[in-house]
């Protein structure tokens, strides 16, 4: 009866456990400051970029370091884009790739930003992760290949996906301020 009842306790508290161990490892959206200037984001350069990790470790803040290129995930309903609902355009925090329209963004209550469709076929890369004792699907940034999160097939229509992603690897420019530099180059 008492190795049935140590058992029991185990079951029940080793998952808090190992999310109070991974904790350290989840980030919040607040702190995302790049430590230097990146040289490799652009929004106007469409050309893959292929940069090894050291150096973007030298770029990007240890935050979105974590999340991009160590395939971390910041804790849920952190992100400043969770709620977020200015019309514009998302990008990728490390390279400048266009990913999504605020208008495929929708509230899916998952505690990440999600949306349903991204902003073409090549912005995003497509692989199977099986880590954890899961079958997902995650997708990368199709320019810089930076971790962003996942894609399930329980979204909206018309696509039926959600795409959860963290909010630290968005970055995001409003719809009037694209077109007033779109305005100005042509002018």
């Amino acid at each position: 009866m008492k190795l049935i009842i140590t058992l029991t306790t185990l079951v029940f508290l080793l998952p808090g456990c190992w999310a109070q161990q991974n904790k350290s490892k989840q980030v919040t959206a607040m702190d995302t400051t790049k430590k230097t200037t990146n040289p490799y984001y652009s929004r106007d350069n469409k050309d893959k970029v292929a940069i090894k990790d050291e150096e973007w470790k030298k770029v990007l803040s240890p935050e979105v370091y974590y999340i991009a290129r160590e395939k971390g995930t910041e804790r849920p309903w952190t992100s400043k884009f969770e709620n977020f609902k200015e019309a514009g355009t998302y990008y990728c925090a490390v390279c400048g790739n266009a990913l999504f329209k605020s208008d495929t963004k929708f509230e899916s209550g998952c505690g990440w930003p999600s949306f349903y469709e991204p902003i073409s076929k090549g912005s995003i890369i497509y692989l199977p992760d099986n880590t954890h004792g899961m079958q997902r699907t995650e997708v990368q940034c199709g320019k810089c290949k930076s971790h962003l999160g996942h894609v399930f097939e329980d979204g909206p229509p018309p696509t039926g996906l959600r795409y959860c992603i963290n909010g630290v690897v968005l970055d995001f420019e409003k719809a009037k301020e694209a077109e007033k530099k779109y305005d100005a180059k042509k002018g």
